[in-house]
């Protein structure tokens, strides 16, 4: 048996407890400063074909500040994006966030609106229109867009674009 003068264990424990704290407190601390030094993601825009979705972030912008032309026309071509199969007799639904609904969007079908915009945050569409001639569809693949605004109806300024590529499912 160890034997120690009274009192020193429990001066022990206090110690090995103010170590621990110290370690937690530092620790969180750490955590608390990378979190503060990540980007704040930019709101989700998703679309549901059946039982199945594909969400993204946005292609380009969605912070709220204006678009450029010119990097709007290059975030049209952009070839890095989520793609969805559509059979043509299923819905296509649109949803997006609050933040963005607020703002107005539409729905823009290889670069041109297909949709009034709207300050709902859910919309549907034919998955034959998609794949259709007359809406401007060429082959068994379509690039769409939502496109957000300012918040001002029929705005033409842009703030945000969210891209996916519809493939017809045959």
């Amino acid at each position: 048996m160890t034997s120690m003068p009274r009192g020193e264990a429990a001066d022990m424990h206090r110690a090995v407890r103010r170590r621990r704290a110290v370690a937690a407190a530092g620790a969180v601390s750490a955590g608390l400063l990378v979190l503060s030094a990540c980007d704040k993601p930019t709101p989700l825009s998703t679309i549901t074909v059946g039982r199945s979705s594909v969400s993204e972030q946005a292609t380009c912008g969605g912070e709220g500040k204006a678009l450029k032309s010119a990097d709007l026309a290059a975030c049209l071509k952009d070839n890095d994006i989520k793609s969805i199969s559509v059979d043509p007799d299923e819905t296509v639904r649109f949803g997006v966030d609050p933040d963005v609904a607020d703002k107005r969007w539409t729905i823009l079908m290889n670069g041109q609106p297909l949709t009034e915009d709207s300050d709902k945050t859910y919309r549907t569409i034919p998955g034959s229109v998609f794949f259709n001639a007359q809406y401007g569809a060429q082959g068994n693949s379509t690039l769409v867009s939502i496109k957000a605004a300012d918040g001002k109806k029929n705005s033409n300024t842009v703030t945000g674009l969210w891209s996916f590529k519809l493939k017809k499912d045959d």
